[in-house]
């Protein structure tokens, strides 16, 4: 059974990491603002400006605020600064028994998917949400008020216009997922997600088109996407084509992946990599239902 993490109070500390790309202090500042407005105490980990060519310091240093994190007791949540690459450089420089012993709240997305995954291999719960270098500008006042309902226990209710592409249909199971690169490259290593029964959302950003295809034929062909509850369809944005085009948009490509199942499809759902990137809960049970008129998502 999974492990929710306590809920978050005002008056409560959190800290911001990064365990991915660099960022500066004015990359996460609106984001300390934002979260002292909520009535929570942020702490900004030690190595969290550090400079590594594009890394925010070296594997060591991000591992050492990633457990210094999870092994502080004062801190009731733990935000992922932003993604980019370097996450999965540092699943096998700590030891994963202080994820275990220590869970609490994890927010991030994109690179961070990789920690998601890891954390519900141990039946420990997350965040899929926006991250502080995205709080400035790049954000809907939809996606802050999604991650306070996630962080503070407030049942997300979301609601979308159908896409011509949906399946019509209903499903229940425990929601899972995040970007579809980092859930492809995590197959047969210690990130690796039992799908089965559960209800798979995937987003993705800047890829070739004939990439989001082979990502889909290889989640087929591994299995992945044989037994869904449903399936939840984000953004894929800023998608790109070769010079001789591969003649299929992205979601037409997944819609064609998952063509011969008969769980319900929703797609342009607002997770992922744009504005409105509303928070989602990794390892919590949740309701799709896909209807001529609407989609409707209940966590």
């Amino acid at each position: 059974m999974t492990k929710v993490p306590a809920y978050l109070q005002q008056g409560d500390k959190i800290c911001i990491i990064s365990t991915a790309r660099k960022v500066a202090n004015e990359d996460v500042y609106p984001a300390v603002e934002v979260f002292k407005s909520w009535g929570l105490e942020v702490v900004l980990a030690p190595n969290l400006f550090e400079v590594d060519n594009q890394f925010a310091g070296s594997d060591a240093s991000r591992a050492s605020d990633l457990v210094w994190a999870f092994e502080n007791p004062e801190f009731k949540a733990i935000i992922c600064a932003r993604g980019g690459y370097g996450t999965a450089r540092l699943l096998e420089k700590f030891d994963h028994t202080v994820l275990k012993s220590n869970p609490k709240w994890l927010v991030g997305f994109s690179d961070v998917t990789v920690l998601l995954s890891l954390l519900l291999n141990y039946n420990i719960a997350s965040i899929h949400g926006v991250m502080p270098l995205l709080f400035k500008e790049e954000n809907s006042a939809a996606s802050l008020v999604s991650l306070r309902n996630a962080l503070f226990g407030v049942s997300n209710h979301i609601n979308i216009a159908p896409n011509p592409l949906n399946r019509i249909g209903n499903g229940s199971g425990m929601l899972i997922g995040g970007n579809l690169t980092m859930l492809n490259n995590s197959i047969a290593t210690i990130a690796d997600i039992d799908t089965q029964g559960k209800i798979l959302f995937i987003e993705d950003l800047d890829e070739y088109l004939y990439h989001i295809d082979r990502m889909m034929q290889h989640l087929k062909l591994a299995g992945k996407l044989r037994q869904l509850a449903g399936l939840v369809v984000g953004h894929f944005s800023e998608m790109k084509d070769n010079a001789v085009p591969f003649g299929k948009t992205a979601y037409q490509i997944i819609a064609e992946a998952v063509a011969q199942y008969h769980y319900p499809v929703c797609f342009g759902f607002p997770t992922g990599h744009r504005f409105d990137n509303l928070a989602m809960k990794v390892g919590i049970e949740a309701r799709l239902e896909v209807g001529p008129d609407q989609v409707y998502l209940v966590q």
